[in-house]
């Protein structure tokens, strides 16, 4: 009722202001990871506000509310390749009696999704304020430990205090310093945003990010090319890493290896002229770069609070979530050596509310978090890879059972093939405990989620074995899979159905 929520907001004043502070909890990031702590430490009654300001990128995008997984993230990453695998699936439909003709409309995508991203900024500022959580569209730098100035778009500026802050700022992208990269190119910031088609695009960079923006608009039609350094996806498993990398050049994904940029150059028709150390390597209508992301925790005047920082845009916390500052706690993707998952940066939040303002003591657990990384074929995966595997229990503790797969409606298209793999890595010593799960196949995320409930509670692999498959479905190979990986053997064939 109006009475009711009357009291809780002079509840909520009188907290803050038993000390003196304007605010309880004050959150410095719009993100996920600070919208989920200051709505759950609203829950408890706290008066609690929220600042976010979304400098534009160097090439003039911003957005709304929301932070990165919202607007140039989790959110526009999943419909492009969802739209992606639209345009794939025709060939697939062709065998299954449909015959279909259709092109795409990048600016009609492009404003559909804009426009679904505006309506979830909207409901993340009326989430907000329907549970007393003050927003505030503006920018936050610390004056001491207690205190923020808050400065708008057009300069003004005010200051407010908090018993407990909270910073939350997220990353950004990283242009790499290389000459005319900040006048030549696009980032993830940037791509979900752009009206106009990109053309002929060189993307630069390895890890999930380069790789699913690359496989989106391979699949979209447009000419990719990537520029690898070195390894696909560093710190994945590195078989799945390359069966990934087979499957996209299969797709039409170029790949440039063993090679950076020196420098980008404009060209008189508005293109992108492009250097190595060899010398001009082409010309592109478009150049993404993809080359990793940097905290945003120099952004903040840290120094004024007395934070420690590394000096690389992230703060190193305790478990916690905690800095060197007894008030002032840090979460997601601006912390040193954190998981850079949007559910993660949640559930640390949550977590951290519950034990500020409710009386809880559980931490964060940060072991066996599943991910997906959305290429064309998605790669789903919880636990150790191989690498990781043979370090931490000995490799001649380590037992691997693999399988490829087909799925049933990739089965009357020719081109498709056996690209589908699913790998289960088993300790040993615990009665062949499962430790990691690694699938490559459409629809990755949507299964690795349900197994790694599994993994999380120690599940063996006489646990899989024992459960009846739902057939059919690629699915069910994790609970059939029993061809042992040996050094130097081909895996079998698929048989049977």
């Amino acid at each position: 009722s109006f009475q009711t929520r009357c009291r809780r907001l002079k509840l909520k004043k009188l907290c803050a202001s038993a000390m003196g502070y304007d605010y309880d909890l004050f959150v410095i990031g719009g993100g996920s990871g600070g919208l989920a702590a200051s709505k759950r430490a609203a829950g408890y009654g706290k008066k609690v506000a929220v600042a976010d300001f979304v400098k534009p990128s160097p090439a003039g995008t911003s957005w709304g509310l929301g932070g990165t997984c919202v607007n140039v993230g989790c959110i526009p990453k999943k419909l492009m390749h969802t739209s992606a695998l639209m345009g794939e699936a025709q060939a697939d439909a062709h065998g299954l009696g449909w015959e279909t003709q259709a092109s795409h409309d990048w600016q009609k995508m492009v404003s559909s999704v804009n426009n679904y991203i505006k309506s979830l900024n909207w409901g993340q500022k009326k989430d907000l304020k329907s549970k007393n959580v003050t927003y505030y569209n503006k920018f936050a730098t610390f004056v001491d430990d207690h205190t923020l100035k808050l400065s708008d778009k057009d300069g003004n500026e005010e200051q407010v205090t908090a018993e407990t802050i909270l910073i939350a700022t997220g990353g950004r992208p990283n242009l790499g310093g290389y000459e005319g990269a900040e006048e030549c190119c696009i980032s993830s910031d940037d791509i979900f945003w752009q009206k106009k088609a990109p053309g002929k695009t060189l993307v630069v960079g390895a890890a999930y990010i380069s790789l699913e923006c690359a496989g989106f608009l391979t699949g979209l039609g447009f000419d990719v090319t990537v520029m690898v350094r070195s390894i696909l996806l560093r710190g994945f498993d590195q078989e799945i890493a390359d069966k990934i990398g087979a499957f996209m050049e299969k797709s039409g994904t170029k790949f440039a290896r063993g090679m950076v940029p020196s420098k980008f150059e404009k060209t008189e028709d508005g293109r992108v002229r492009v250097f190595t150390k060899d010398g001009e390597f082409g010309i592109y209508d478009t150049v993404l770069l993809a080359i990793g992301r940097t905290g945003c925790a120099s952004w903040v005047n840290l120094e004024n609070a007395g934070v420690t920082h590394d000096g690389k845009g992230k703060i190193p916390v305790d478990a916690t979530e905690k800095t060197n500052k007894d008030n002032i706690y840090a979460i997601g993707d601006v912390v040193q050596g954190m998981l850079e998952l949007t559910p993660v940066a949640i559930a640390a939040g949550q977590a951290l509310a519950d034990r500020l303002y409710g009386g809880s003591t559980k931490l964060m657990d940060y072991k066996l978090v599943p991910t997906t990384v959305f290429t064309p074929l998605e790669y789903g995966c919880i636990g150790y890879n191989e690498e990781e595997a043979f370090a931490k229990f000995g490799k001649e503790n380590i037992i691997v059972y693999q399988s490829p797969i087909k799925p049933l409606h990739w089965a009357t298209n020719p081109e498709r093939g056996d690209s589908c793999y699913v790998k289960l890595i088993c300790n040993k010593l615990e009665k062949e405990k499962v430790v990691g799960v690694h699938l490559l196949c459409p629809d990755a995320g949507e299964i690795i989620q349900g197994v790694a409930i599994a993994v999380r509670v120690g599940a063996t692999k006489a646990d899989f074995d024992d459960t009846i498959g739902i057939h059919p479905t690629v699915a069910e190979m994790i609970t059939t899979v029993t061809q042992v990986k040996q050094e130097g053997q081909e895996m079998e064939a698929l048989g049977g159905c």
